[in-house]
């Protein structure tokens, strides 16, 4: 049952951290150090450390 809720929580941080970053501007993005293309693997490293 824990690893359930574990996997489920970091679903959770990986998708309400790409709705966050998408929501940004290109300029902000680039403030971040961020590109665009980047999202998905800065979600994939807040919410499973990879």
């Amino acid at each position: 049952m824990k690893s359930i809720r574990v996997g489920l929580e970091r679903r959770r941080v990986f998708k309400q951290t790409v709705r966050e970053l998408q929501a940004l501007s290109n300029r902000e993005l680039a403030d971040l150090g961020i590109h665009r293309s980047m999202i998905t693997r800065v979600a994939n490293e807040a919410a499973y450390g990879k």
